[in-house]
Parts: C-alpha cells; sequence; structure tokens
C-alpha cells in the first residue's frame, strides 16, 4: 500500500476479532515497528535519539509475553501464561490477540538527566508506535495505542528491573466483525 494510502487508513479501534495474528503478520509487524533496517551499522526502523535505541518492544499474547530482538529479528520469552489482561485497564486488552508494550530502558540513555530520559523514550516510543499504525493501516488490522497501563503491575510480570520504565502499550488483532 502506498504511504499516502496508509496514512489515510490510518485510525484507532477498541473491537477486535479474536483470531490470533499469523506468524509472518506478527514478523512483518515487529520488524516495522523497531527492525533493523540498516545491517551495517543495526540501525532501525523507527528513530532514536541519540541512537540509544532504548525502547525496547514487548508482545504479549494469550501463550506469553516475549521480548522482541531486533538484531536477531527474534522473540525472546520473558513470561508464560495469558498476561494481556495486565497491558491496560480497558476491557478488550484481555482478549486482544496481541498487545504491544513498549518499555524504555534508561540505563541505554548515558549521559542524560531523568528529564531529558523521560522525554527522549517517550518521543522514541512514539515513532515505533506510529510504525506499527502505519503498518496495521497497510496490513488491514485494527489497533489502538494506551497509556492507561498499571505500570507496576505489569512490570513485575514481565519481570523489568528498576532501570526500566513501560511508556506505553498498543493493541493490535484484526478488526472485530461488523454488524
Amino acid at each position: 500500500m502506498p504511504l499516502m494510502q496508509a496514512l489515510k487508513a490510518r485510525h484507532s479501534a477498541r473491537e477486535f476479532a479474536s483470531r490470533p495474528l499469523p506468524r509472518q503478520v506478527l514478523s512483518d509487524l515487529l520488524w516495522a515497528a523497531s527492525g533493523v533496517n540498516r545491517p551495517s551499522t543495526g540501525a532501525r526502523t523507527a528513530p532514536s535519539a541519540h541512537d540509544w535505541r532504548e525502547v525496547d518492544v514487548y508482545a504479549v499474547t494469550a501463550d506469553g509475553a516475549y521480548r522482541y530482538d531486533p538484531p536477531t529479528h527474534t522473540l525472546k520469552q520473558v513470561a508464560s501464561g495469558d498476561l494481556r489482561r495486565l497491558t491496560g485497564v480497558q476491557d478488550f486488552v484481555a482478549s486482544a490477540p496481541l498487545n504491544l508494550v513498549y518499555v524504555a530502558d534508561f540505563d541505554r540513555m548515558s549521559g542524560a538527566g531523568a528529564e531529558d530520559k523521560a522525554f527522549y523514550s517517550a518521543a522514541d516510543t512514539g515513532f515505533v508506535a506510529q510504525n506499527v499504525y502505519l503498518y496495521a493501516a497497510s496490513a488491514g488490522l485494527a489497533v489502538v495505542v494506551r497509556g492507561l497501563v498499571d505500570r507496576e503491575a505489569l512490570g513485575k510480570a514481565l519481570g523489568l528491573t528498576r532501570h526500566q520504565r513501560i511508556i506505553l502499550s498498543q493493541s493490535v488483532g484484526y478488526p472485530a466483525a461488523t454488524h
């Protein structure tokens, strides 16, 4: 789909079909979010201030929670079981096939003060989330970004350290059937 068409189609949706995303769709979605698009430097599809690459993408499905590793384009399991309900306070998050969780690792942001870490990690997360929106529009998927998250409970379930902070979550799936 041409970029202008994807931009026109981009929108938020809060109703999802229950069927899971095929592996190839998940793979393409994660690559669009934050994959390596310049192997010679390891640079990613989303920009990152000072090339810190501080934003990690976690994929939470009915099977478990996984951290996306861009250099190897693989998922690393961090928790088993269905943690989707922890990714937000809205009812639909518990049944959305995929909830992405964007986590900033402040230890990677060398030389930055607390205010800059908060600012730049939020901006960099926005770039990643927008890539997901554009991919979803091009693939006919439903998507919505969310900030309403119990960060403490979800962080504990994901095994995050005190240097990691949940910035946003984003639900993705096929659109719910319309009546």
